[in-house]
Formats: C-alpha cells, structure tokens, sequence
C-alpha cells in the first residue's frame, strides 16, 4: 500500500498560552523589579568582594584565613549569582515567547513580502524593548551590573601580582644556627638516635608554633629529614659536614611550582613530587634525575648539640621553592 502526499495532517503549533505578564502590566512591572533585584544584588556581591580583599585583614590564623575565604568568595558568588539568575528570570517573564513558522520562499522575496518582514523585524526589536528599550531601570542595572562583575575576580588576582615574587621573601626561612629540628605538627624536638635507616621525618623549626605569619613561615621552612644507609651519601663538594650519621635533611617545596614532596622509596633513595612527577635523588645531593624540576631541592646543613638533638646549622644557602626568573644563581 502506497502512502499518497499529505496523507498526514499537521498538527500545527499548539495554542499560545500567555503570561501574566503578557496580559498584566502590573505583573509585568513586578517582573521587571525581580530582576532588577537580582542584579543590585549582583552589584552588591561584587562591591563586597572588593570591600572584603581591601578591608578585611587575612591574618595567619587558620580561622581567620577561612573567614577571609568564605566572604571573598560569598561576594564574587552573589556578584555572578544575581546576573545569572535575572538573565534567566527576564528570559522567562518579560521576553517574547511566541512560537513562530516561516514557510520556504524564493531566495529573493518579492518586495511586498519583503517590506512586511522589514516591519515584523522592527516590532520585533520594539517588542524585545518590553524586557531593555522601555524599561530604562532594568536596563541601567543591567549594565552596571555587568560593568562591575569582572571586578570581583580581577581586583584580588592583581592585587596578588608582583610583590610577593621576590628573592629575599623565599632565601630566607625560620631556620638559623642552633635552632633544633621539631616533627610536623607537634613541634617535638628529635634526637638523632630516634632516626633509623629508611625513617622519613615531615620539620619543622621548633618554636614555628609562635611566630607571628605562622602559615606562611611554615610554608618556607618545611623540612624532609632521612636517613640513609652507612657510605651512601655522595658529598658534594663543600657540604661534606651538612648531614650527621648518614641523616640529612632537604627542602620539602619541589623547585618546579612547589608542590610538597613526600613520596619517598627507601630502596632507590628517591623522593617524588606528586603532582608532576619531578623525582629527587637524596643520596646525591638531591639532583633531578626525572621530571620538570631544574635544580635540586635545597639542602638544610644539620648537626646534633650537646643533647642529642639535631639542629640546624644555619638557613639554606639558596632560596627554596619554584626557579622563578628573578632567583639568584
């Protein structure tokens, strides 16, 4: 059985159901005010995230730096919350909704069509104005909230630029001549003798506790402490007395971005960075033998004092942390 042309009947469109706001001009108006509230919200946010990185101290408490955290981030959410949200709201209130067909024609139109679809593009656009051209408050807010959302994420990420990449700020740590080396994060001094052959010990400086800028002191100083199997250490040159009984102790930062490196295999004697896979060799000076990283982890030269307990010699010889261009060689 053959199907014959226009064997099937067009359903058509289905019936427009209009809004309230289509037919109500006080919901419309209502409408219109949501959004516009959504959007001084939005304003609101991201005023408050520039109120909050200029005003509110971030302290080196980890209570304070959460709080700081929490309302940086409330005012940026709100400040792309509220326009998100009252794109969405006049989208589905104030925008037109009828559903529309336009059969195929000619390329070219003949010119009555023509004239008719120049006017139905022009009450269209006038029709559009129902949600920006006629309403200049939703419109006002609207742009002013849009002007000023990228400031809540570009004030904090320039006002972190610059100052902080600077050589001084990483060549010098807590560690100082004496000072004794304490477990991560009771702060208990260590004894040599506590140390044993393939024994991995997270430093740092004892007393690190009471510093003021506690955070970012420990940041700098953390230490790997290991010890290592009798006559395996190659002494480089001038660090010939930088460990004790086999026992050394490297910089915990990795020197490509930083990382913590904390993955030790006792049998090869090397220590990986997780994130990129730079791996360290500690017997030799821990020189890059894999990955990213250009230049050794930064040496912390030990020795034991009068106690038993092992100090620090002095601070490390070279700034610790990522090889950024500004580091001294």
């Amino acid at each position: 059985m053959t199907e014959t042309k226009n064997s099937f009947e067009n359903p058509g469109l289905p019936e427009h159901r209009p809004r309230r706001a289509d037919v109500d001009p006080k919901a419309a108006k209502r409408a219109e005010l949501q959004a516009v509230a959504l959007l001084l919200l939005s304003i609101i946010g991201t005023i408050g995230a520039i109120v909050v990185y200029v005003r509110v101290p971030l302290g080196s408490e980890p209570s304070e730096i959460q709080r700081f955290n929490m309302l940086l981030g409330l005012g940026i959410f709100l400040g792309m919350f509220g326009i998100g949200a009252s794109a969405i709201h006049w989208a589905k209130t104030l925008m037109r909704d009828h559903e529309m067909v336009e059969d195929r024609h000619p390329m070219r139109s003949p010119e009555d069509d023509r004239e008719a679809a120049i006017a139905a593009l022009q009450d269209g656009v006038e029709d559009s104005g129902a949600g920006v051209g006629r309403r200049g408050l939703l419109k006002g807010t609207m742009l002013t909230a849009l002007a000023i959302a990228p400031l809540s994420v570009a004030v904090p990420l320039v006002g972190n630029l610059g100052g902080d990449w600077n050589v001084d700020k990483f060549r010098h740590t807590m560690w100082e001549r004496g000072r004794r080396l304490a477990r991560d994060p009771d702060g208990s001094p260590i004894k040599a003798e506590d140390v044993t052959v393939g024994s991995v010990f997270h430093v740092i400086p004892e007393g690190l506790n009471e510093a003021d800028h506690f955070i970012e002191e420990k940041a700098k100083a953390v230490v790997l402490l290991i010890k290592l199997p009798p006559d395996t250490i190659k002494h480089r040159e001038g660090r010939e007395d930088w460990s004790f009984d086999d026992i050394v102790a490297y910089s915990k930062i990795c020197t490509h971005v930083g990382c913590p490196v904390a993955l030790y295999e006792q049998n090869t004697h090397h220590l990986l960075c997780p994130c990129h896979q730079s791996t360290f060799d500690v017997a030799d000076g821990a020189k890059v033998i894999f990955g990213p990283a250009k230049r050794p982890l930064p040496q912390l030269p030990i020795a034991v004092d009068a106690e038993g307990y092992i100090v620090a010699q002095d601070d490390f010889n070279e700034p610790i942390g990522p090889s950024y261009w500004e580091r001294l060689k």
